[in-house]
């Protein structure tokens, strides 16, 4: 349960292509991103395709994107293909490539295309081993439609950052022949206690992405019921799935697991933090603190860390400072993080060696990753900092943007407590599902 109210940490411590499958070779329409929508079906027909059509061309409308839709397996040539940012399998069933089609399309995805899959489209093409790593699972079984739990895992991903953090809504849930959870990058899963016929062992996944043979993939379980289409909150996470699959926007979509949470949204997990300094962090219904005041940094006092990687979403309101500090001793004056420490600066407008994803003021990221990597204010990123013996690395949504190996004989990595800085006033940054793993040590 999340805290009611406010809670300040210092207190707390069909067809279209008609005539134009073989369109022009560009990568985008000259007005823009374009994807196709391919609807072709096999086996069963869902009644809720039109439906899904239409819903994609209003999210194209509202999100700058053209769409086509076809059930013409032909539009499948290395040519036509090239025209599109993404290619949406729309509740398919059955085989409905060829084996020249199927090459163009993996073709089409190793370089640099993608996928998105709608429901059914893990009911398609069980004999192509290329498509079911591509989907990530294939179907097994459904019980009837029913309300359903759905807990959202990754609140960055933009399909499923506007989600609760346990998402209530009524569709056909299938159960899957495998779980994906090993090779994709899990971002929903269904509460199996929630309703009845869930098989899979309590780990359910729903949606998933993954960054799969140089192509981008997101699927989702849901889209059965002509409903979820005019529902906004399936509808957002079709847009984000989509726009992160068109390179809208950007997530780390690299399986996480074997992580543990420091701070997980409810004021119960902020029992092992303190507030060091002057400021504080706000924490919303939603589970999202927020910076005020400073200069502070909320720190984990409970544990500090040697071998670990360190994953937390944040984001920015507009031009604002933050960081996230590691490798510092226990202290209560948030300037020994500064000077014994390292800070994973977050400021996109500083100077390189103080900008967003630097190891501040000792070495700069690489701008160029960055700057294709990062979000903009008010879109949530995701750090991963990995800190082995005295080397630190940072992941921004899953592209390593920063290499460094501390020297300083005043200073070590090697052991050492973790923060987040709330910067001064005026500086207003969020932050959400700060998790660790503890790495083995080195050789084992």
């Amino acid at each position: 349960m999340h805290a009611t109210g406010r809670l300040t940490t210092a207190v707390v411590g069909a067809a279209l292509l008609l005539g134009c499958v073989s369109g022009p070779a560009a990568s985008h329409s000259a007005d823009g991103k374009r994807v196709l929508v391919f609807s072709k079906t096999a086996g069963f027909r869902h009644d809720s395709i039109p439906d899904g059509v239409a819903a994609v061309r209003q999210l194209g409308g509202t999100g700058g994107f053209a769409v086509d839709a076809t059930e013409d397996a032909g539009a499948f040539t290395s040519k036509n293909l090239k025209r599109y940012d993404a290619v949406v399998f729309l509740s398919t069933t059955g085989d409905v490539l060829d084996s020249a089609q199927q090459s163009a399309f993996e073709g089409y995805i190793r370089h640099g295309g993608a996928y998105v899959g709608i429901h059914a489209a893990a009911d398609t093409e069980y004999d192509w081993e290329f498509y079911g790593g591509l989907a990530g699972a294939y179907f097994q079984s459904h019980p009837a439609i029913q309300q359903a739990k759905v807990d959202v895992e990754d609140r960055a991903h933009p399909a499923t950052s506007e989600l609760a953090q346990t998402w209530e809504r009524t569709d056909e849930w299938y159960n899957y022949r495998s779980n994906p959870r090993e090779r994709a990058h899990v971002l929903a899963s269904l509460d199996e206690s929630s309703y009845t016929g869930g098989t899979m062992n309590g780990d359910h996944p729903i949606a998933w992405c993954q960054n799969y043979q140089g192509g981008r993939a997101f699927y989702t379980g849901g889209g059965h019921t002509k409903e979820s289409y005019t529902d906004p909150a399936f509808l957002a996470h079709l847009r984000g799935g989509i726009g992160w699959a068109i390179g809208d926007a950007q997530a780390d979509c690299r399986p996480e697991n074997g992580y543990r949470p420091l701070f997980d949204g409810t004021a119960e997990s902020l029992s092992g933090w303190k507030q060091a300094g002057p400021g504080s962090f706000t924490l919303d219904d939603d589970g999202t603190l927020t910076s005020s005041g400073g200069l502070g940094m909320l720190w984990y006092a409970a544990s500090a860390f040697s071998r670990y990687s360190l994953k937390l979403d944040w984001k920015t309101a507009g031009d604002d400072n933050s960081g996230v500090f590691v490798g510092f001793p226990p202290s209560d004056d948030p300037w020994s993080a500064v000077d014994n420490g390292y800070e994973v600066q977050i400021d996109a407008t500083d100077v390189p060696e103080k900008t967003t994803g630097s190891v501040y003021g000792f070495r700069s990221a690489d701008l160029k990753k960055r700057d294709r990597a990062l979000n903009p204010p008010g879109e949530w990123n995701t750090y991963e900092i990995r800190v082995e013996g005295e080397h630190l690395r940072v992941w921004l949504n899953g592209v390593k943007i920063n290499d460094f190996t501390n020297t300083d004989p005043a200073r070590s990595l090697r052991d050492g407590h973790v923060g987040i800085q709330n910067h001064g006033s005026g500086d207003e940054v969020s932050f959400r599902d700060i998790r660790i793993k503890e790495l083995p040590a080195k050789g084992k």
